[in-house]
């Protein structure tokens, strides 16, 4: 019988027989895997200077020049009568980080909409490890918190993921992680950050005023039918949408503000509304950039560049009170849960629950990787610094005891999480190389590599 070699199961390829059970992170379509390589590439800068912001503002806060600092970050702005006098570190955390949170609206709709999530079974996994990623830190810190009901408001801090210091760590330790892994990486931590905006909005909500809310809703409506028909209303085309956009997405952001609902919830809402598929009125397909293109590409380099870092700047300064003070800082149960959330719930909430949705359905790891893998991935994920930062100060409040401790727990557990997932991923190192470059072959050279085509792909 003669074979198609282009059509055999490529060595480490995860491609299955038809009658096999179904694989868990298989290799999605080489359109996704470009696009997600193109985001953590940008992501590894903005990871760079994140950490470079983090480092100054804690040298910063525990020089002979500290109050410059506290100075600094307390100074305010703003027109009062709107709401809108805030300290620069209030600035950062409401307004900066609703450009972050914008591009996780555009992105988890985008994965759901035209990315490989769109299928429920592909989908199912990193969801799954998702949410028992969120859920077991928070049950750990539960535990170790349970005594202290003032502390027990912290519960959130250890269930978030930076993806930006967490690439950052990828590109230091030079692996080579597969794009199967790095897929599976973006989407635990943009689902994670998804359930951690729907935290702060239910349970960080204090004193809702219902008409600014409500007032909210007309410029939001506004937005999302302008953004869907921009050029039939105004003939402008997708990069010049932002003219009409931004005005509207500033005052939603301004009256959810006034709302009494953290600000950034707004971000993830205004993404949403971005609509994902290149419209029939741009010409199709290949007429160029959708909305939802245009708006990543102009944004990401804000956010990634200047928002997040600025953020961290921000609120990474912490005074920790010299050696006395670590001491206290690591005996009080708020620091010592958010550590052991971090390093330990993370791994145990994602690498269990992605075995027990293997047990559930059936499902096999794809044969490139070993459990060795998920786990790698896992303690990677535990790296939550930007979100369990904001998280933190919406627990505690800014000049909090408690705030200044979830910070040290918040540092010391994303280096720990950072050390040991680079123990883990550099071990895998040769392995990883060796799929990379199955990953590079083109035997038939058409553009798209072997390991991306074959029955039921979309290349």
């Amino acid at each position: 019988m003669n074979h198609d070699p282009h059509k055999a199961p490529v060595p480490g390829s995860g491609q299955q027989e038809k009658d096999s059970a179904p694989t868990v992170l298989g290799r999605g379509s080489y359109r996704e895997a470009l696009r997600i390589g193109d985001i953590l590439r940008r992501e590894t800068v903005g990871g760079a200077v994140l950490v470079v912001a983090a480092l100054v503002a804690l040298i910063w806060a525990n020089s002979p020049a500290s109050a410059s600092y506290f100075s600094l970050r307390d100074f305010e702005i703003g027109y009062e009568p709107w709401h809108l006098k805030l300290s620069l570190g209030a600035w950062a955390a409401d307004g900066l980080l609703a450009v972050f949170f914008f591009l996780v609206g555009l992105e988890l709709k985008r994965e759901f909409v035209a990315g490989d999530l769109r299928n429920p079974a592909r989908a199912v996994v990193p969801v799954a490890a998702a949410v028992g990623g969120v859920a077991v830190p928070a049950l750990i810190y539960v535990l170790i918190n349970r005594g202290s009901p003032e502390a027990l408001g912290g519960w959130a801090i250890p269930t978030a993921t930076d993806i930006a210091f967490a690439v950052a760590v990828l590109a230091i330790i030079g692996s080579h992680l597969p794009s199967a892994l790095r897929i599976f990486l973006l989407t635990l931590a943009v689902v994670d950050d998804l359930i951690a905006i729907a935290i702060i909005a239910i349970f960080y909500t204090s004193d809702l005023a219902a008409a600014p809310l409500l007032l909210a809703l007309v410029p939001l409506l506004l937005y999302a039918v302008l953004a869907h028909r921009h050029r039939r209303f105004f003939g402008l085309k997708a990069p010049a949408a932002w003219l009409i956009l931004l005005p509207l997405g500033i005052l939603t952001w301004a009256l959810v503000h006034a709302s009494g609902i953290h600000a950034t919830v707004a971000g993830v809402l205004l993404g949403f509304m971005i609509p994902v598929a290149r419209s029939a009125a741009s010409g199709g397909p290949t007429a160029g950039p959708g909305l939802s293109e245009v708006f990543e590409h102009r944004f990401r380099p804000l956010s990634t560049g200047i928002a997040v870092p600025l953020f961290a700047f921000f609120s990474a300064g912490v005074d920790v009170g010299g050696w006395s003070g670590l001491g206290s800082a690591f005996t009080d149960p708020v620091t010592l849960g958010i550590i052991a959330g971090l390093i330990l719930g993370k791994p145990i909430g994602i690498l269990g629950t992605t075995w027990l949705v293997t047990k559930v359905t059936r499902a096999r790891l794809d044969s490139s990787f070993k459990w060795i893998d998920i786990f790698g991935v896992a303690l990677l994920a535990g790296i939550g610094f930007t979100v369990s930062l904001l998280v933190a100060e919406l627990s505690f409040g800014i000049e909090s005891l408690h705030n200044d401790h979830a910070k040290v727990g918040i540092l010391a557990a994303s280096v720990g999480a950072a050390l040991l997932a680079s123990a883990v991923l550099t071990a895998r190192n040769r392995h990883y190389r060796s799929v990379a470059a199955a990953e590079r072959v083109d035997e038939d050279g058409d553009g798209i590599p072997d390991v991306y085509q074959g029955p039921g792909r979309d290349s």
